[in-house]
């Protein structure tokens, strides 16, 4: 066994703005109060496992590139190890991470913890087994569980789908994944559990019956609600938009369409949403466009916290590093509330040429501070923007009698007739963006 996989890195600390030691945050003071919570009680980051600890920077083009000595398929792996005892190597590196870095959370999906076995018994067996390390770690470590997921979507057996699937066999199968994932989510403490439906969807009309793949996708929600209860599982049920990739056309588009899903199937009440930074770019949205998409309609949840590429149309999981376009997610997200039982996850990788270990801290690092950064701008600007908003709609406080249904369109008609010509009034845009940039410069 390794005794320490990050003997370079100590704890990370705060040391402030002017701060030029690449290991330190520079922006994310956990203690820091901003609106009344500190930080780390406003942005409730996370580490996933997936892309930190179970990648090994692969991808279609070529094998792994890092250094992952606790994984058997990395180019520093032993390729001789037992899975079960990789499963506890990486399981060592990964509380070691999250304690030297400082985040309080991590997710994970069921097979990025434990090892896929034989048969679903054997699978349930190693999750089982994993699970009871993780509570050791975590009691040891003090981090705690945001959410877990189950990965049904990597299986050849889910090519198809897994709640949409033609075959009720694999629904059944991928029913009993969401099932023991959800109870060992529950039997950590998780904060939400998360439905991502990466094959919940079609590549060609000509072999898809919409409706009825729906309908599936439908009874297996509502499934998996009756299962919450069943177990008395209390945190909260999320799914996670995506408009394609790896199917043609994802059923859970974006927020809108995922609210007019959970509408239909009686959901509303039960399920919120996760927003990927990356998916709402890829919809052809704006992320703080999905935020105030999720809180309007009341199901904003959680975020995974990330970045794409303008100019690749593909999901990147990049670390987020737009100040600007954090505050404006931000922004939204304090209008709303700021979270509940979510938080601020990192699914994000390193590029596959940052192969050292430390890069791994690197990147978090730098998000971790980027987001610091934009809830600093956005707390300030909340202020400015909200006084500016309201007085745009304050000739509206001397008509409440249209929206209050007192009037027919027929008399705003007549009244017209007689009305004056309405002056319009600038929307004073730029002047907006300005107000934006200079709060994010101010932001200290």
């Amino acid at each position: 066994m390794i005794d320490e996989f990050f003997p370079d890195v100590e704890a990370i600390r705060y040391e402030g703005p002017d701060s030029d030691n690449p290991l330190a945050f520079r922006w994310y003071d956990a203690d820091r109060v901003v609106l009344g919570k500190t930080m780390a009680e406003h942005l409730r980051f996370g580490v996933c496992y997936w892309h930190s600890f179970a990648w090994d920077g692969s991808d279609i083009f070529g094998a792994g590139t890092l250094d992952r000595p606790w994984n058997p398929s990395s180019r520093t792996g032993d390729a001789t190890l037992d899975p079960m005892d990789a499963a506890q190597l990486k399981m060592a590196a990964a509380f070691e991470f999250f304690e030297k870095l400082g985040a309080p959370f991590f997710s994970f999906h069921d097979v990025d913890i434990a090892p896929a076995g034989a048969t679903f018994a054997e699978s349930a067996r190693n999750l089982d087994e994993m699970v009871d390390l993780a509570a050791e770690h975590m009691e040891r470590t003090g981090t705690k569980l945001l959410w877990g997921t189950t990965n049904a979507f990597s299986h050849p057996r889910f090519m198809a789908g897994a709640a949409t699937n033609p075959d009720p066999a694999m629904f059944q199968y991928a029913a009993a994944q969401v099932a023991h994932c959800m109870a060992k989510t529950h039997q950590l403490n998780g904060a939400n559990y998360v439905l991502w439906g990466g094959r919940e969807g079609y590549e060609t009309l000509l072999n898809t019956d919409m409706r009825r793949e729906l309908d599936q996708l439908g009874r297996f929600m509502n499934l998996v609600v009756e299962h919450k209860y069943a177990i008395g599982f209390d945190g909260t049920l999320l799914i996670e938009p995506k408009p394609m990739e790896p199917t043609k056309h994802q059923y859970d588009y974006d927020v809108a369409t995922v609210f007019a899903f959970l509408q239909k199937y009686g959901l509303a009440e039960e399920i919120k949403v996760n927003i990927e930074v990356n998916h709402a770019t890829l919809s052809g949205h704006d992320f703080h466009h999905e935020v105030a998409t999720a809180v309007n309609a009341g199901i904003f949840g959680s975020v995974d916290a990330n970045a794409g590429d303008d100019r690749l149309g593909w999901d990147l999981d990049l670390f987020p590093r737009s100040v600007e376009q954090m505050t404006l997610g931000m922004l939204e997200i304090l209008r709303g509330g700021g979270f509940t039982t979510g938080g601020l996850m990192f699914d994000t990788k390193l590029r596959r040429q940052s192969i050292a270990r430390d890069d791994l801290f690197h990147g978090h690092i730098g998000a971790m501070d980027t987001m610091a950064r934009s809830l600093l701008a956005a707390s300030t600007l909340l202020e400015d923007l909200d006084a500016q908003r309201d007085d745009r709609y304050a000739r509206w406080n001397a008509r409440r009698d249209i929206l209050d249904g007192e009037v027919s369109l027929q008399r705003l008609h007549d009244a017209q007739l007689t009305a004056p010509e309405p002056e319009p009034v600038s929307g004073r845009q730029e002047l907006l963006d300005r107000l934006v940039a200079r709060h994010i410069e101010r932001a200290r």
